[in-house]
């Protein structure tokens, strides 16, 4: 069975930069695509970044240009580079993969800590 287990979170200042680390336990196949997303108190859950093979990575229009979502060949770590932090950008990350077309794995989540 696999795992996701996302690090790198923390206390950063607003200007700071973080970068976050997916790496997933077991053999991984059948990858469709890996992504970000995050879910900040009292809001919904939120798609921030998403990359699959063969295609340009995804970003939400609020992180376009401050952050990028990279993984390593293997597809068993995805990362998200973050920088010009902003206090809104405070909320616990997620990493998800995709699999077959239809199975979503999780992670439990880093939080992520912007002050201003």
């Amino acid at each position: 069975q696999v795992h996701l287990v996302e690090s790198g979170g923390g206390l950063v200042q607003a200007g700071g930069s973080l970068r976050l680390s997916c790496a997933a336990s077991g053999a991984i196949f059948g990858v469709d695509n890996m992504a970000w997303y995050r879910q900040a108190p009292e809001k919904q859950r939120e798609l921030v970044a998403l990359i699959s093979s063969g295609s340009d990575p995804y970003y939400a229009r609020s992180v376009k240009g401050r952050f990028a979502i990279s993984t390593n060949s293997a597809n068993s770590t995805v990362y998200l580079q973050m920088n010009s932090l902003k206090p809104e950008d405070t909320a616990v990350y997620l990493c998800n993969y995709r699999l077959y077309g239809s199975i979503n794995i999780w992670g439990k989540g880093t939080l992520v800590t912007v002050s201003s």
